[in-house]
């Protein structure tokens, strides 16, 4: 036997260290994870008929006790001007960038859960047991109004079967039973609570855990349309399998920069590579490593090349999905890829900022080019977001306080706008569908089904031109939705303009001016988009068919609406507090 391991076997027990947890710096996050355990919990439980009230309190309650637990934490942490803490054992950090990153998408998720919960954007046949359906006496179909086809129940805009086949008998009968998808509320939650994790993570297999943690829901949650069901579960696989290998990448570089550097801890790593790089050494493993690691981080945040979900899963996702994860996952994934560069691969600016100006120059052109060639709202949208995201990149590429002061309020302007944009989107309906041929009615009468359809409210009208004339019929909507267009276009008095004049400052400040310039051309290209919805609401004629209608959502959705644009309004006319707040926040701690 080895001298060490005999001095090793003799080493009493009482000597180890075991790693201590700050459970108190960790509650926001405990909190959030909490509440998701307890919700899987209810779904396993509780009756069926009280899961929903049960979700959505346990979900909104537990965000909010979050939040307050994360300002407490927020005022020990930057007492005195200090920057934070490491804690367990510096697998997590809690510092200035991640305290704020945290408080963003507590507040999204806030109003994201609350439009997951709306339940009057769809209505559904009511439900009824088989023996009325084998033909006894209909008088009410618990709509209010006489009748089969009088109307039916409010539903939400989840699939009540997720495990069975698109328009099959097995999901009708699900809708005729009342069915609700409820575990929607614990997947976001966990899904919160990894994206709070993912940009605090100080090592790297922190942060692939968190990666996972927070993608798996995510995974689960595209596929839960209760329209369009085979585009939703296409989005759910193409997001898993793309999803899945960005991830094997990820793994790959944490391992080739560990053979580098000896740890998967960024600040060991950026020490040592700084004395590599300061002693002429050779960082080839280390450069093989980060470009492994930005392939799984770009791909989160959408990046060309690795944008080509984005389009498809927008698309196909339930449209609260759309907007949570189009707002939440990018703020989350650009405060991990700060993270990394900033703390990690700072030594090897020079070799990794041309391919970071290739990556921002194809996102911002190619998406912007994308979005003109789309006629669907949801996808016009979609491309927006791959083009935001090159000019977030901007913020990256400057490399200092300023960008990331700038990248931080350009992630809190765009994810309201977002996030609002999407909430609108699915507030406009196309007219309500004929079910007098339906196979309810055919149950009760006796007569041959020509369509199976449990809706009676129309589906989302994200078509271009079922947008003609919107303004005009209904300009409070048409009002609102151009604010956020205008935003996205980076018109004055927009949180938009503000945020991207603080991205290309930055970056000219850094020696990076021709970013700019391809920047303010892309703008320009992106903003024919969204002018070209605004003439379309306002200025050309009613579709000469049945025209789409607006449908009132409940208090949540409303209130979620009127925030993020009024969040968008004001950090356009004044934006200094966040602006402060976030130069305040630029500093991570090594």
């Amino acid at each position: 036997m080895s001298p060490s391991v005999v001095a090793l076997s003799s080493t009493p027990l009482a000597a180890i260290e075991t790693p201590s947890v700050e459970y108190a710096a960790l509650s926001p996050m405990l909190i959030v994870f909490g509440a998701g355990v307890i919700g899987v919990l209810v779904e396993a439980f509780a009756p069926r008929r009280l899961r929903y009230p049960l979700q959505l309190g346990l979900s909104l309650g537990g965000l909010v006790v979050a939040l307050a637990a994360l300002a407490t934490v927020t005022a020990a942490q930057t007492a005195d001007g200090s920057n934070g803490q490491f804690a367990m054992s510096g697998a997590v950090v809690l510092d200035r960038p991640t305290l704020y990153l945290q408080g963003l998408l507590l507040i999204i998720a806030i109003i994201a859960v609350g439009f997951i919960a709306e339940r009057r954007l769809e209505r559904v046949v009511a439900p009824v047991t088989m023996r009325t359906l084998a033909g006894a006496a209909v008088t009410d179909d618990q709509s209010g109004r006489a009748g089969f086809n009088g109307g039916g129940v409010d539903a939400d805009m989840f699939t009540p079967s997720g495990a069975s086949v698109p328009n099959t008998d097995a999901e009708f009968e699900a809708t005729r039973a009342g069915a609700v998808t409820t575990e929607v509320f614990p997947l976001a939650l966990l899904a919160v609570g990894g994206m709070m994790l993912f940009p605090a993570c100080g090592d790297l297999l922190t942060m692939f855990i968190a990666l996972e943690v927070f993608s798996l829901p995510l995974y689960l949650l595209c596929g839960l349309a209760r329209r369009r069901r085979l585009i939703s579960q296409e989005a759910s696989l193409k997001y898993f399998l793309l999803g899945a290998f960005s991830s094997a990448f990820f793994l790959f570089g944490a391992a080739f920069v560990y053979g580098a550097t000896g740890s998967l801890n960024l600040s060991t790593i950026g020490a040592s590579i700084t004395d590599v790089a300061d002693t002429g050494g050779d960082t080839t493993l280390a450069l093989i490593g980060l470009a492994m690691l930005a392939v799984g981080l770009l791909f989160k945040v959408g990046a060309v090349p690795f944008h080509s979900w984005i389009p498809d899963v927008y698309q196909g996702a339930p449209t609260p999905v759309t907007a949570f994860m189009a707002s939440a996952t990018k703020v989350a994934a650009f405060g991990a890829l700060l993270r990394v560069f900033y703390v990690g691969f700072g030594a090897l600016r020079d070799q990794w900022e041309p391919a970071l100006w290739a990556v921002a120059i194809a996102s911002m052109v190619i998406a912007s080019v994308m979005a003109v060639t789309q006629n669907d709202i949801k996808r016009m949208l979609a491309y927006s977001s791959i083009a935001h995201t090159g000019f977030i990149l901007l913020g990256l590429i400057a490399f200092d306080d300023a960008g990331l002061g700038a990248t931080l309020f350009y992630l809190a302007a765009y994810a309201f706008t977002t996030l609002g944009a999407f909430a609108t989107v699915a507030v406009i309906r196309e007219p309500d569908a004929d079910t007098s041929t339906s196979a309810r009615t055919a149950a009760v009468h006796g007569t041959a089904a020509t369509v199976r359809n449990p809706h009676l409210s129309g589906r989302e009208a994200t078509d271009l031109t079922q947008w003609s004339g919107l303004g005009r019929r209904y300009p409070l909507v048409g009002a609102m939705f151009a604010v956020y267009l205008l935003s996205f276009a980076g018109i004055p008095l927009t949180s938009g303009f503000i945020a991207k004049f603080d991205v290309f400052a930055a970056a000219a400040g850094s020696g990076s001016g021709v970013l700019v310039v391809i920047g303010v051309i892309s703008s320009a290209i992106a903003a024919y988009v969204y002018i070209r919805i605004i003439v379309a609401m306002f200025f050309d004629d009613v579709p000469a068919g049945e025209a789409p209608h607006v449908v009132k959502p409940s208090i949540l959705t409303t209130t979620g609406i009127a925030v993020c644009t009024l969040a968008t309004v004001v950090l356009g006319i004044f934006p200094q507090p966040l602006l402060d707040l976030a130069d305040t926040a630029a500093t991570f701690l090594r």
